[in-house]
């Protein structure tokens, strides 16, 4: 028990720390202006129209480190600093974000994957947490709920380790193409792919920490069927 509880203090300090080295890498290249003076706006308009793919908008959403893509309206939605910024930062978050889009258009079996996995998880969030409380409070009495809990826990889980691959490989997608469309020069080059690299790493420990938290929930499941 005490163990898990170490291991969960942790992933936790790490999480912190990635994160805040996440906003500290940004921030900084976010003064970091680009050579060519595009706007992350221009650069994901570009990236998406050279690889043929016509049929997604570019938006500006609120918030900061917001960016993302929705492949259900196929919109690469960029934080106001990526959208309207001219730096190294946002020319690496909108090219990974129109990665994601890119992947999408190609079918990437991992995308295809995760975007599947959606329509039952989050469904399966909202009740998950109290079908594990309510586990671990009738524990004594029944294991059915703690169970079913595990189980709702381990796709999450799944879910989260999934999403690394589609992480990883847009990013990769994002740093070939401006390298190869000369968006960046090589020292942009060099702190884009920093800038990815921390943020792949936020999820990386994500899916950790859910790893730790499922193999803690198992634990007081095995222990009391012992």
């Amino acid at each position: 028990m005490m163990g898990a509880y170490v291991i969960g203090i942790v992933v936790m300090l790490v999480s912190l720390y990635v994160q805040w080295k996440l906003k500290s890498k940004f921030e900084e290249y976010s003064q970091v202006g680009l050579s060519n003076g595009m706007s992350g706006k221009e650069i994901a308009e570009t990236m998406l129209r050279e690889s043929g793919i016509y049929d997604v908008r570019v938006l500006s959403v609120e918030g900061k480190l917001t960016d993302h893509y929705n492949p259900q309206d196929k919109t690469v939605n960029l934080s106001p600093d990526v959208f309207y910024g001219r730096s190294v930062a946002a020319a690496a978050v909108a090219s990974h974000e129109c990665g994601h889009a890119v992947q999408h258009a190609t079918s990437y079996k991992w995308l295809q994957f995760r975007s599947q996995m959606v329509p039952f998880l989050s469904i399966a969030s909202r009740y998950m947490q109290w079908v594990i409380l309510i586990g671990i409070v009738l524990i004594n009495t029944t294991v059915l709920p703690l169970t079913i809990g595990v189980a709702l826990f381990a796709a999450t889980t799944l879910f989260s380790f999934i999403t690394l691959p589609v992480e990883y490989d847009a990013s990769n997608r994002a740093l070939a193409w401006i390298q190869k469309n000369r968006i960046v020069t090589e020292r942009e080059y060099v702190l884009s792919a920093d800038a990815l690299k921390w943020a792949a790493r936020t999820y990386l420990v994500a899916a950790i920490g859910s790893l730790a938290t499922l193999l803690y929930y198992v634990s007081l499941l095995m222990g009391r069927r012992d």
